[in-house]
């Protein structure tokens, strides 16, 4: 593994990963390839050694497990990231046909940066759920790719104050833009859309009835290498897919015979309160599946450490006072240990210095992240994960500014620095003594 093949793979992930189900696609392609099984939850599991298996909720989480040696005995080495993003979703009944326009009424996924939302080229993807002539029940995953939809700005001149005073509505003044109604033949709807999408993306023509979806507007706007020297990467939805990419790349690279698992929630940027987040029951489910409930399951946890890795603040250098003095992650300056004295991360003394102990082994630089003693800290699916569970855990990210923007930007170099930890972890033959 080396950053001139990991870096163009990213991109193309971050690139086609436009909703948390293509994401967990594109993941269960990666793991296909590398040999693993899909396991579906519905039927028998029988775990063995040495089996690589993964399994899908929801299609939006996603969990591989490598069962290595002997995990009873091993324990377990687990990452956990997220595979949402703030976004703009578009509702049920979504058309909005006035002042000769359609538009879509767009609900906001999350705590989204909307003013970047404007002025872009946009497109929609998704999940959709419909019925074929048979009265069958189907799913298929679409994109329109091209630009479709746009938001646009009010013009200055209609409100002068805007560079000091304008606010958002979100009800209002977000409902992207997607044609003049003399445009549109017979007043297609929103539905009818898709199902031409899905002919068109599939070669599917028996859709008889789009009964729903869910459906995401993103920018078209490809991740690039950008910056005088090449310095960093700018792209969307780098929090937190940036963290599933390293993830699972450091899985397919660490060492066979160690007990390894990385989970990939959906739901994270809305709280992990779901049948498939980090709050719900599918990373305890697949352990009691893999070693049996109780003691069996303590024991195993009790053996195991848990890295849940998500995107951290970089030091904004326009705004250098946002940050405690003495905790301002720089780009590609390494991973960055995250630190909360309430317990918004999940990090404490003992998981920080087996991560700085192992990081300081392959010559990585590691930095760390408190937030200002008087500003709200954010939270990850760490410190839901070590509740859960009762895992030893450590909060980890790579450095990133705009988190939460239509287009976020970090170090090129970092992606891979994480993922380098990430796998000499998960080939950790054994964890130290920690209490």
């Amino acid at each position: 593994m080396d950053n001139s093949h990991f870096l163009p793979r990213l991109l193309h992930f971050l690139d086609h990963s436009m909703t948390p189900f293509h994401a967990v696609d594109n993941l269960a392609r990666r793991l296909d390839e590398a040999g693993y099984r899909r396991l579906q939850e519905h039927e028998d599991w029988d775990l063995t050694a040495h089996q690589c298996v993964y399994v899908v909720r929801n299609g939006g989480s996603l969990v591989a497990l490598r069962t290595g040696r002997d995990c009873r005995q091993q324990g377990l080495r687990m990452v956990g990231a997220h595979t949402d993003s703030p976004c703009l979703r578009v509702k049920p009944m979504a058309e909005l046909k006035e002042h000769g326009c359609l538009r879509l009424g767009v609900e906001v996924y999350g705590g989204a940066l909307l003013n970047p939302w404007f002025d872009r080229d946009l497109s929609i993807a998704g999940r959709v759920h419909y019925a074929n002539s048979k009265g069958e029940l189907r799913f298929a995953l679409i994109a329109f790719e091209r630009p479709i939809a746009v938001v646009p700005s009010l013009a200055i001149h209609l409100d002068r104050e805007a560079n000091q005073t304008r606010s958002i509505n979100a009800q209002r003044d977000i409902p992207p833009l997607l044609a003049t109604l003399d445009s549109i033949e017979g007043g297609m709807d929103f539905r009818s859309l898709l199902a031409q999408r899905i002919h068109e993306q599939h070669g599917e023509s028996d859709v008889a009835q789009v009964l729903d979806y869910e459906m995401c507007l993103h920018d078209t706007q490809p991740a690039a290498i950008t910056g005088l020297k090449r310095q960093f990467i700018s792209s969307a939805r780098l929090d937190n897919l940036l963290s599933c990419f390293s993830g699972i790349e450091a899985l397919l690279d660490s060492d066979p015979g160690i007990p390894a698992l990385l989970v990939c929630n959906d739901h994270e940027e809305v709280g992990s309160a779901s049948s498939s987040g980090a709050a719900g029951p599918l990373l305890l489910s697949v352990l009691e599946r893999l070693v049996g409930a109780g003691d069996a399951l303590r024991k195993l946890l009790a053996r195991s450490m848990f890295i849940s890795a998500d995107n951290a603040h970089a030091l904004h250098p326009n705004y250098a006072d946002r940050h405690d003095s003495n905790h301002g992650p720089k780009l590609n300056g390494g991973p960055v240990i995250k630190v909360n004295a309430n317990q918004r991360y999940a990090s404490n003394s003992a998981t920080q210095a087996l991560f700085r102990h192992l990081c300081g082994k392959l010559d990585i630089p590691v930095q760390t992240f408190v937030v200002r003693t008087d500003m709200a800290c954010g939270s990850t699916i760490g410190p839901i994960t070590a509740s859960e569970l009762g895992v030893r855990t450590i909060d980890v990210g790579i450095p990133q500014l705009a988190m939460h923007s239509i287009r976020e930007l970090c170090g090129s170099e970092d992606p891979f620095t994480l993922a380098r930890a990430l796998s000499a972890f998960q080939s950790l033959p054994e964890l130290p003594e920690m209490d």
